[in-house]
């Protein structure tokens, strides 16, 4: 019986660098970490092999329940979900988008009945998500649907030492404003604080990004700090939870930089995402926060300007299956 948690891991989007940076996984010795169960189309794990010039062993298995009896050599479940004809290497298509979906159910039905502990998922393209029949926003929205989740849920990033989340997402900039709320700020605080104590943070440090510039400035750059964010941190506080801040945007990220903070809750998506990939694009993972087991990915893209150029850089794909079969053991 295996004894290390099994984690699924898909080829993502057929069009970009998911099944390349698969292969390159595969090949690495960190796989040792977990299970491995590969998920996806046979022609698109071969195309990813040919692109990254790598023919790792798998056992090829024919159902879920086999997981869980592997000796440690990555498992291959193949699923037919797209034609190698709809496809077009660096384009959005509709076919990748529900190619993609498709293996994702599957991961999140076999999470479910306990086939599996986590998942690590290669990069997708939101808009083929769309055009191959997402009714969300993003798949985090996909994900918190189809596992029943009903209470507040967000998307963190991370660079291993440092976590970013945030109260609002994939959102128009103009909307960000209307969720700048208490009860936004609180639960985003109150499962960052979570996660990183599930992450092995024994203590997270853990402070809220201001909203407008400077902080607002005493009022005269806006009120959110003052009418929302400062008293969300002073409730946070009295509830036992040690959140910091607000701090302003512009400086929150220095402190991070110098190891004073573990984590930063910031107030919309470009706010984190753009220090983060500064300070680590090439390493940095998404986790889905608040789902009932792990789920991980590159904070990258599908780099569609690179495919099939055998180039794509792995060390996301690598720290985001460690995150995830870190995650999963401590959860076991």
């Amino acid at each position: 019986m295996m004894t290390k948690p099994v984690v699924a891991v898909t080829l993502g989007d057929a069009s970009g660098i998911g099944p390349e940076l698969a292969a390159k996984l595969l090949a690495r010795s960190e796989i040792s970490a977990a299970q491995i169960v590969l998920v996806g189309d046979a022609w698109v794990w071969a195309q990813g092999q040919k692109i990254a010039g790598v023919s790792p062993a798998v056992n090829v298995i024919k159902d879920w329940s086999a997981a869980r009896r592997g000796d440690g050599t990555p498992m291959l479940l193949e699923m037919q979900t797209v034609a190698q004809t709809d496809i077009v290497q660096g384009q959005v298509t509709a076919a990748a988008g529900h190619g993609a979906r498709m293996v994702l159910t599957a991961c999140l039905d076999a999470a479910v009945r306990g086939d599996i502990d986590a998942v690590c998922f290669a990069p997708l393209n939101k808009q083929a998500m769309k055009k191959g029949g997402m009714a969300f926003e993003d798949e985090q929205h996909f994900f918190a649907d189809h596992l029943g989740v009903t209470g507040y849920f967000c998307e963190f990033n991370t660079l291993g030492t440092l976590w970013t989340s945030r109260i609002s997402s994939h959102i128009p900039l103009a909307d960000i404003p209307k969720y700048v709320t208490k009860d936004r700020i609180k639960a985003a605080a109150q499962l960052t604080f979570q996660t990183l104590k599930r992450a092995g943070f024994s203590q997270p440090r853990v402070a809220l990004a201001a909203l407008n510039p400077h902080g607002g400035d005493g009022g005269t750059c806006g009120r959110e700090e003052i009418d929302i964010i400062e008293p969300a941190a002073k409730e946070l506080n009295d509830e036992g939870l040690p959140i910091l801040g607000p701090f302003p945007a512009d400086t929150i990220f220095l402190k991070a930089r110098d190891g004073l903070l573990d984590s930063v809750v910031t107030m919309y998506h470009d706010q984190g995402q753009v220090a983060v990939k500064l300070l680590g694009f090439e390493r940095g993972v998404t986790v889905a926060g608040g789902l009932p087991l792990p789920i991980t990915t590159p904070a990258h893209g599908t780099a569609f300007d690179i495919v099939g150029q055998g180039k794509a850089n792995a060390e996301a794909m690598t720290q985001a299956f460690l995150l995830a079969a870190k995650m999963a053991a401590a959860a076991r």
